[in-house]
């Protein structure tokens, strides 16, 4: 049979390579600050776009889509030409999707410390980069289901069936959870509200873990760890077996995030069950890879790439058995909120995307550029100094964990809290936090050897951007199915089919689980006393988003006794129905503040965003000065976020909207005159008054300052239920 000749494009493979290392080196540095900041509260103290609120957000999309993403893309092109033995469909394609990738990340970069969030956690980016994302993500299917369609390879490899469930999923997931209406081109709210929206960000943050951070990973596992141990997978029948039924079982696991919350019982129950089924899949993967190294263990104790594979194989197992044992009730109620969870992130992160992106870019450049690792001493030494890393981040992590659950729920015997302080808890946990900071670094060290490494590799050798191939044209026959060919290879060369069953594998569990919760008026009931914010706490409310505050504060107390006790009384569906986006949270590394409205003066508010330490001993949170600044509230677009909350069942009528700036301040006036209580503030503001009229300068009232609407919002949380006798504390 006569073949064909053509080329690899290497180009856009090393293109993606690279950029996954510089960005996973900022994403990874911006993680090291932010650990720091547990340490050194005041940091980056009165820098607003320094702050931990807008730095956080930065960390986690920075090596969830720029270092992580990166790689994944760089993966595929790699893997992808060479399975279907074509080059990729289309060289511009190619260039569209990396440039415009980078943009992206460009653009997070930017607009997340400038404070334009959705608050949404793994999708926090406002409404036109998540066009932008969706068009790149679109521009990437149209390549890859282009370059299959033109295979010369007949059988689709299963590296490949996760690749089609990866892009068909997220593209889905990213969609339905990005919907809002736009206020103007850097806001936004969503269009589900409360429990809704809870369920549907749940659904995308839960399966953004699963079809982004791990089916396209198989797909890579399964192509370069048998490449690398040069052996065959283990078993082709476990990879049919653990390809569908995990992308059909994980789809319905998103509702344990909120397990004990408002979400209606059913759904939560669902996800536990969905959920402890996943182990079978996801070990089955596991047990998969691991096998597949079968008869070369003795080359795993030299070659660096293989103990980077081993090592990551190994964190997704410890993962996807940990995720399961978190979904139930019981453990559930213990980790959740608590330092266990980002212990449990993390060790997928590092371990699992981390290392396997690490093997394969040792294992990737060499073969790029005709040569040989620079050092294996450097990769080796890359190997142990980044699993020291994860260790010492990930141990103290699940030791603060269990401390907080522990002193959070201890009783004395007169049936208050031993630790009535919310602040207790965190002082007892600093050790842990100085230990997450070692390992942390170490990691990073980690990823410097290996810059220096492949730069080293890169100059010795010389970089073959089109590498010529060969391979002989695909012979067409029938669609039908062969004479005693079974099913499943069948539909292996029949991508079109393989892309439809795998689309409505992940659809299902979706279906079943949201439409009910945004149909069925009775699985949220609404509550009479439970108003809408006004429109100076609907302006405090978006700078609270504005200020990634949902990062360490939760506004969810579950049914618990010691919750109860120390917040107030527990959270009701109906309490958020005007809530655009929700604001739940994941992390309490403050209180709950579901209740605290009205628990503390204005003053005690004015004087804990200036400096927390002056009214919380020991606190950790930083200052919020910028609110306090010399500069008037921009309440220009009040009117247009109140009409886009009325076009999304916010009752406000034609007549408040109108009186919308009135209504800002009067009330605004009226938090004033309550701070003149505190004499300390009285003379500070009249005299920092005198002083600006002294020098010339423009003295903007404190009514009109950002602080004014924060403290307006704050107030309002948990007002609406009146509950004697909380013992919420600070």
């Amino acid at each position: 049979m006569e073949k064909q000749q053509f080329y690899y494009d290497n180009k856009i493979v090393k293109n993606f390579l690279y950029a996954s290392i510089f960005w996973g080196a900022i994403g990874m540095l911006v993680g090291l600050v932010v650990a720091s900041m547990y340490l050194f509260p005041t940091l980056t103290d009165g820098i607003s776009w320094l702050s931990y609120g807008r730095l956080r957000p930065l960390h986690t999309n920075a090596v969830i889509f720029a270092f992580v993403g990166n790689a994944i893309f760089a993966g595929i092109y790699y893997s992808l030409q060479r399975l279907l033995k074509a080059r990729m469909f289309s060289d511009l394609l190619s260039k569209i999707n990396f440039w415009a990738w980078q943009f992206i990340i460009v653009a997070a970069a930017v607009s997340l410390p400038l404070g334009f969030t959705s608050s949404k956690e793994y999708a926090e980016l406002e409404w036109p980069i998540d066009i932008a994302i969706a068009v790149v993500w679109v521009v990437f299917g149209i390549n890859m289901i282009g370059t299959i369609l033109r295979r010369r390879e007949r059988h689709l490899y299963v590296a490949i069936w996760f690749y089609l469930a990866t892009f068909i999923t997220v593209a889905i997931l990213h969609i339905f959870n990005s919907l809002a209406l736009p206020v103007n081109a850097f806001k936004s709210y969503s269009v589900y509200a409360g429990v809704q929206d809870a369920l549907v960000q749940w659904w995308y943050g839960h399966n953004a873990v699963a079809f982004f951070l791990t089916t396209p990973f198989l797909g890579l596992m399964y192509y370069f760890v048998p490449k690398a141990a040069n052996r065959p997978v283990y078993s082709y029948r476990l990879s049919i077996i653990h390809f569908w039924s995990l992308i059909f079982i994980y789809i319905w696991a998103g509702p344990h995030h909120l397990l004990y919350s408002s979400l209606p019982e059913w759904a939560q129950n669902l996800g536990v069950v969905f959920s402890i089924m996943l182990i079978a899949p996801s070990w089955g993967g596991m047990i998969n890879g691991l096998l597949t190294l079968r008869g070369v263990w003795d080359k795993v104790r030299t070659e660096p790439v293989l103990k980077f594979f081993v090592v990551a194989i190994t964190g997704y197992g410890m993962a996807t058995f940990e995720g399961p044992m978190l979904s139930l009730k019981n453990v559930n109620a213990i980790a959740h909120f608590t330092d266990w969870i980002v212990a449990h992130v993390h060790v997928g992160a590092l371990a699992w995307n981390g290392f396997l992106t690490f093997g394969m870019i040792y294992w990737l450049i060499p073969r790029m550029t005709k040569t040989t690792l620079y050092s294996t001493k450097l990769a080796n030494f890359h190997f142990w100094i980044g699993t020291l890393g994860i260790i010492l981040y990930t141990v103290p992590m699940y030791v603060a964990g269990f401390l907080q659950a522990s002193m959070w729920k201890q009783f004395n015997p007169d049936g208050t809290l031993v630790y009535g302080n919310f602040l207790e808890t965190v002082t007892s946990i600093m050790p842990m936090y100085w230990m997450r900071a070692i390992g942390g670094t170490l990691y990073l060290i980690g990823l410097i050897v290996l810059v220096y490494n492949i730069f080293k590799t890169v100059k010795q050798g010389k970089a073959v951007e089109d590498e010529l191939a060969e391979a002989p044209a695909l012979q067409k026959i029938t669609n039908k199915r062969v004479k005693g060919e079974k099913f499943h290879p069948w539909l292996e060369r029949r991508p079109i089919q393989l892309t439809i069953l795998a689309t409505v594998a992940v659809l299902i569990g979706g279906v079943v689980q949201i439409i009910p919760t945004l149909v069925v008026k009775s699985n949220i009931p609404t509550l009479a006393v439970v108003k809408p914010y006004t429109p100076l706490e609907l302006e405090g409310r978006d700078l609270y988003i504005r200020e990634g505050c949902v990062g360490c504060h939760t506004q969810m107390i579950r049914p618990f006794r010691s919750e109860v006790e120390r917040y107030g009384e527990y959270s009701k569906s109906g309490e958020y129905v005007y809530d655009h986006p929700f604001l739940w949270g994941s992390k309490r590394t403050g209180p709950d503040l579901m209740r605290v409205g009205e628990k503390y003066s204005d003053n005690w508010h004015f004087n804990h965003m200036w400096d927390p330490r002056s009214t919380s001993a020991g606190s950790i949170m930083p200052a919020y000065k910028w609110l306090f600044n010399n500069k008037p509230m921009d309440y220009s677009e009040i009117e247009t976020k109140m009409e886009v909350m009325a076009k999304l069942g916010v009752p406000y009528s034609k007549e408040e909207i109108a009186n919308a700036k009135e209504s800002i301040r009067n009330q605004a006036l009226s938090i004033e005159k309550n701070l003149y209580t505190d004499p300390d503030f009285k003379k500070s503001y009249e005299d920092s008054k005198k002083s600006a009229v002294a020098k010339g300068e423009t003295f903007v009232p404190m009514y009109q300052r950002e602080i004014i609407p924060m403290i307006a919002y704050l107030q309002r949380l948990g007002a609406d239920i009146k509950v004697k006798d909380s013992q919420t504390k600070k």
